[in-house]
């Protein structure tokens, strides 16, 4: 018997507690992936005819891992056996050390994967001394991506002759007809929304600077086909799971999307699935053709869109030009008209931002964008990122603990932003934008167009209470914190037990009261407007219809000079197409 562990670890709270929740809200795609490669390395035997392999997984966000009976199996199966810490960004990097540190000191083979390990090796020239830490204390090394690979490093481990580092950056394989990303039902129950995942794509076309998705996953998309997609609906579906977050960090640039929506709706209309799903698009898939239409037939509810910022300078400053303000109006129209909830990740700290521009911006937001919901991050230099690897070339100071990068933390300095005022700003940034006027608003908006209230009124409490009363960002957060005494960062004494539990009961109370009480006022607010005759009627300027949109009296046009030059730049260029068609024409007659 080969035993293997599948952990995705969680990470440290600023008093080194461990996150962890009764019920988490965003599943692993890692854990899932790496689940069924795991299964497909069994069902091939690639251990051997005579070698059976058990396989065990743990998302730590919603699971408590019993190491001590962890350790009990691999003892009485003489440590054979290989302890995977998958899916490792870089804010649960310390937390994934801490917990192969207690196998290691048993015996156990461990090895540690996911984005903080493949972005290093990716963009630095030598190891960091995290990495060196972990090889130190005798744990592998995975860059790169498991397809293909999975059963060679289990084998290495079988035998006992894994390597220090295992680098597949270079060799990313196809995605098309790989093993299906799965987790058993009894695992995905512990998501809130009961979510399975799995991701159609990997890779993207864009550069911006911020990322490590183009670093880790390559430039060069790949993807899976609607067969394969099928696959992983049905077998999910198979044990009452029909709701999926698909992790692909853009779907519009899946070459097989239109295939793919196509094999969803026929499930869904022609052989009853209910099939829903939440996806991650970029701000001009609307101009693709047919592309949200056919998404909300396929089952898409939510959308998630990197809006970013307003300001074309900021974007462009972090390669992301691609973003084009006077696009964003029309883009959330259109998923509005199909009646999917978008919400949309804002940065905070670009060169130029400061708190007061920051606020006046979300004003504008408010105003002029019909956006549902907004998560907002700190500009981070994550480890993997371009960001990351010019400041760490030239020697910039940058936050040396790891887990604060989570972009909920200030880790570098701001040429216009005290450390202080920084993160000042994004505490008062989810304040601003769900107020309770503005919440109002959003509920407004959606009796109007259509969109289901109680399906808005469960995402703000969601989203934005997840930072008000648990002070964490929502997709770190869950139902109900578990605060384990003995799980508590390995450089943090233990507290005695006549200390923490009182604070426990108090922190209880005083987060989940004031909680249960927001969302009844939250209730009662969407009662009140849904009776109310004349919300049906409403109407503002960020859901009323436009086609000319560049041509309209906007402060988001108006407030910065790059925002002007973009708009000009737009109808500059829509009279040149307007001066060739003219000539066209005019040739032809």
């Amino acid at each position: 018997m080969f035993q293997v562990e599948l952990i995705k670890p969680s990470h440290y709270d600023d008093d080194g507690y461990v996150v962890q929740w009764w019920k988490s809200w965003v599943p692993s795609n890692s854990l899932s992936v790496l689940y069924g490669l795991t299964l497909d390395v069994a069902k091939r035997r690639q251990l051997g005819e005579d070698v059976d392999i058990a396989v065990s997984a743990y998302d730590e966000y919603n699971f408590r891992i019993p190491f001590k009976q962890i350790i009990r199996r691999f003892k009485k199966n003489g440590n054979k056996g290989l302890v995977c810490l998958v899916g490792v960004q870089s804010n649960q990097y310390p937390r994934a050390i801490d917990i192969g540190r207690k196998f290691r000191a048993e015996g156990i083979q461990v090895a540690v994967g996911g984005f903080h390990v493949s972005g290093c090796l990716s963009m630095l020239p030598d190891l960091t001394k995290d990495l060196k830490e972990a090889l130190n204390l005798g744990i592998t090394l995975f860059a790169g991506e498991a397809e293909g690979r999975l059963g060679e490093l289990l084998k290495a481990a079988c035998e006992r002759r894994m390597k220090p580092i295992y680098n597949f950056l270079n060799d990313l394989p196809n995605l098309q007809h790989e093993p299906t990303p799965f987790l058993p039902k009894r695992h995905i129950r512990r998501y809130v929304r009961a979510l399975g995942c799995f991701d159609a794509g990997r890779g993207c076309p864009f550069a911006c600077s911020f990322c490590t998705i183009i670093n880790v996953q390559g430039r060069k998309s790949r993807f899976r086909d609607a067969d394969d997609v099928e696959q992983i609906i049905r077998i999910h579906a198979s044990q009452g799971i029909n709701s999926f977050f698909i992790t692909d960090d853009n779907f519009a640039r899946n070459k097989n999307w239109e295939m793919i929506f196509d094999r969803l709706a026929y499930l869904r209309e022609k052989e009853g699935f209910e099939i829903y799903f939440v996806m991650q698009v970029d701000t001009l898939c609307h101009k693709i053709p047919n592309f949200v239409k056919k998404a909300q037939l396929a089952g898409c509810r939510f959308v998630f869109i990197g809006l970013e910022n307003i300001n074309p300078q900021s974007l462009n400053t972090v390669s992301k030009g691609h973003n084009h303000i006077t696009e964003y109006r029309k883009m959330l129209q259109a998923w509005r008209s199909v009646r999917v909830i978008t919400y949309c990740g804002y940065i905070l700290g670009f060169p130029t931002d400061t708190p007061e521009s920051i606020e006046r911006d979300i004003k504008i937001i408010q105003r002029e964008l019909s956006v549902d919901l907004i998560e907002y991050f700190i500009l981070t230099p994550l480890p993997g990122s371009q960001d990351h690897k010019e400041l760490y070339l030239k020697g910039v100071w940058m936050d040396p603990d790891l887990n604060k990068y989570d972009a909920e933390h200030v880790t570098v300095l701001h040429p216009l932003m005290s450390k202080e005022e920084w993160q000042g700003i994004y505490d008062r940034a989810w304040h601003l934008y769900y107020s309770w006027e503005h919440i109002e608003t959003l509920i407004k908006r959606a009796i109007a167009t259509g969109i289901r209230v109680p399906r808005l009124i469960s995402l703000i409490f969601e989203f934005y209470g997840s930072y008000r009363f648990e002070k964490l960002h929502p997709l770190q957060c869950g139902l109900f914190r578990l605060k384990i005494r003995t799980e508590r960062r390995y450089s943090f004494p233990l507290e005695p037990a006549y200390l923490f539990y009182p604070r426990r009961v108090w922190e209880v109370l005083s987060t989940y009261i004031p909680a249960c009480l927001f969302l009844l006022k939250l209730v009662l607010l969407s009662w009140r407007v849904q009776i109310d005759p004349t919300t049906k009627g409403y109407a503002d300027i960020a859901i009323m219809s436009v086609d000319n949109e560049e041509e309209e009296n906007l402060e988001l046009f108006e407030v910065t000079e790059a925002a002007r030059n973009a708009v000009a730049k737009v109808k500059a260029s829509k009279e040149i197409r307007r001066k060739v068609r003219e000539s066209v024409s005019g040739s032809n007659t």
